[in-house]
């Protein structure tokens, strides 16, 4: 890591792209692994998922692009790229008629407007099943107050309107957050099977959705994915029994593929103690790693000294550079400020913020008018630039002030 922050600077994200192929091997029992491109789209981790034949998800016209940019073909069976979203805006609807990209309708309207600019053919319905589950309420995708899916008690309605509109109603997925409960889990695979067997044989395929979890603190839960496997392959069976055909099972990890895989490396540029609390001030703030701020996320921490002498343990407040009080990395939900358990960090370190290769870069702003950092694939022990870090020019190269 002092090797890259010497090479590429601070801050920058580092991915490790054996621990992504090592992800997308845990996953292998399915069918079908569909990257959720939202967590991290930077195209040299959509190449590298593409090559190890992962299929990807955009949920909306940019992450078309990236796919397309990517190398993923518009045409294929299962497809390749599946707009999943709970609308379509213009450039959205365009880019998906244009190129014959497969839809996963989260609205009603969806299947109306589709159905309006094409003539027949096929979709998938994403489909709120009247419960949810998180670690935090922003992250809770499921239930009476998620905006996202189509309400349980509207299929019949959603049916009707895509009989109407000569579309066949070929898929049902269903995510609902994250989680490794398996009983709770297996809720969601009952909910699919009663789904997919109100609409009938058409249905050709269920996606389990993502949600799987990702251990940032020890002992947090992991996913036994063979016992998980299994809850849909009997779910499966029995809907090929009633269907009399062939059922695909797909599972969309998004954070779980990538998560791990990632390392936001900064230097610390001040200490200071503030009455009980011996603060850590970082180059990076919640403009490149926005998690902490918005959900209370905690990121496991480590440190890379800048000398060889001993360092003692101390409880710290790490923070960024930002002008805005919330801009604390060791903070519970709610804004709560907390401490880590760190060596003694000084100036010129680097402090290492880990499992941060999901929700971080592409939730990255300009705010105080900070550039963009970098990102960097380490990969057979190479480690490449794969974006570039933004300059301060770039920052006003798309405002103009109008003349007088």
């Amino acid at each position: 890591m002092a090797e890259i922050a010497r090479d590429f600077g601070t801050p920058t994200y580092v991915y490790d792209a054996a621990r992504i192929i090592e992800r997308i091997g845990d996953l292998a029992p399915f069918d079908v692994i569909r990257y959720a491109q939202k967590a991290n789209s930077n195209l040299a981790i959509l190449d590298l998922c593409r090559r190890q034949g992962v299929l990807v998800d955009a949920v909306s016209a940019g992450e078309i692009h990236r796919a397309l940019a990517a190398g993923y073909s518009t045409q294929g069976e299962p497809p390749p790229i599946v707009y999943t979203a709970d609308l379509f805006d213009k450039e959205s609807l365009e880019l998906v008629v244009e190129h014959g990209i497969a839809v996963n309708c989260g609205s009603p309207d969806m299947i109306d407007q589709y159905g309006a600019e094409v003539d027949g053919g096929e979709i998938t319905l994403r489909i709120n099943p009247g419960f949810g589950h998180g670690h935090s309420q922003k992250t809770n995708t499921g239930g009476e107050h998620s905006k996202h899916g189509i309400w349980h008690e509207d299929l019949a309605e959603c049916q009707r309107r895509a009989e109407h509109r000569g579309l066949a109603i070929s898929g049902v997925h269903v995510h609902i957050g994250s989680g490794a409960d398996l009983e709770h889990l297996a809720g969601v695979a009952g909910a699919v099977e009663k789904l997919a067997l109100s609409v009938g044989s058409s249905v050709h395929t269920v996606s389990a959705g993502g949600g799987l979890p990702v251990p940032y603190r020890a002992g947090d839960p992991t996913m036994n994915v063979a016992a998980y496997f299994r809850l849909w392959d009997e779910a499966r069976k029995r809907l090929e029994d009633r269907f009399g055909h062939s059922v695909r099972i797909e599972i969309e990890p998004g954070r779980y593929l990538v998560a791990e895989a990632g390392t936001l490396v900064t230097e610390v540029r001040a200490r200071k103690r503030q009455g009980a609390n011996d603060f850590v001030l970082v180059d990076a703030g919640f403009n490149v790693l926005a998690r902490p701020v918005m959900y209370g996320a905690y990121h496991p921490m480590s440190l890379a000294p800048a000398d060889d002498g001993p360092r003692e343990l101390r409880d710290l407040v790490v923070g960024g550079p930002l002008c805005e009080s919330g801009d604390i990395f060791t903070q519970e939900e709610g804004g709560f400020v907390r401490t880590q358990r760190l060596p003694d960090a000084k100036v010129g370190d680097l402090l290492l913020i880990e499992c941060a290769g999901a929700y971080g870069f592409v939730m990255a702003s300009n705010y105080n008018s900070k550039p963009l950092p970098a990102e960097v694939l380490v990969s057979d022990a190479k480690a490449v630039c794969v974006r570039a870090r933004q300059s301060v020019e770039d920052l006003t190269r798309l405002e103009i002030v109008p003349s007088h």
